[in-house]
């Protein structure tokens, strides 16, 4: 099963805040097939026509939940982007008890209905504090899921492993929702920095393999801080998964 590898311009946000359009030529030369939007350094329209002329595809977006509030304005983003998958989450304290957790899923339950109006998917996207918190035994982030069924789930792997769960497990448990994987590796210790992908102490083949190759559709690498350079590695974790057959570039 080979998927096609996205970078998360999350990344080289420092970078792409200097020099946008050099720094996505920079991911561009590495391979990858697309990217995944994080905050924009330039108008949408101006991206798109630096990430197409350069054979790119924008895979999805990290951005705010939509909200009746602002819905025509992120719809409107997305759109000029010529993306159709927003993806986002929540803070620490947003699931520090099982109300908090409740009102998150209402909140994603609402943003996925809300999207799929006009055109667009939700997904949900993890950090440690969804495994770390507990409701009856189950992992704060079974209820999210559970709660919020319109919306998909974009794991992060790393931060799964590093919340006490079994990426594994929690991707064979939602593989049928699972249409993206964040990757990232490092060590299993909350505050080490981030390696690059196939360094550090995640099993990457176990974890991808578990996926359902029907429903994924890309593989994201992000790096939030490295203990590295960055682009070095970016190219690095690319490498990795095209050798190890998971992933493929343009």
């Amino acid at each position: 099963m080979s998927k096609p590898v996205a970078a998360q311009l999350y990344s080289v946000r420092k970078q792409c805040e200097v020099d946008f359009a050099g720094t996505l030529k920079k991911v561009a030369d590495m391979g990858y097939a697309g990217v995944e939007m994080a905050s924009l350094p330039v108008p949408a329209e101006e991206a798109k026509r630096v990430i197409s002329g350069l054979g790119l595809q924008v895979c999805s977006a990290h951005t705010s939940f939509p909200t009746d509030e602002n819905v025509e304005s992120v719809v409107e983003t997305q759109k000029a982007l010529g993306n159709t998958t927003i993806i986002s989450g929540f803070r620490p304290a947003d699931f520090e008890d099982e109300a908090g957790i409740r009102r998150s899923a209402e909140i994603a339950q609402h943003a996925a209905a809300l999207a799929k109006q006009h055109g667009l998917r939700v997904g949900l996207h993890n950090h440690y504090w969804e495994f770390r918190s507990k409701v009856n035994g189950r992992y704060g982030y079974d209820l999210l899921m559970e709660l919020a069924p319109d919306a998909f789930s974009q794991l992060d792997v790393f931060w799964t492993a590093n919340g006490g769960a079994d990426p594994v497990k929690v991707v064979e448990q939602y593989k049928a929702r699972m249409p993206f994987l964040h990757l990232k590796d490092g060590p299993v210790e909350k505050g080490w920095p981030m390696t690059a992908i196939g360094k550090g102490d995640l099993d990457i083949p176990a974890i991808v393999g578990a996926a359902d190759p029907n429903v994924l559709e890309w593989l994201v690498v992000e790096l939030d801080e490295c203990a590295t350079d960055m682009l070095e590695a970016l190219k690095d974790s690319f490498d990795y998964l095209v050798s190890t057959g998971l992933g493929h570039g343009r």
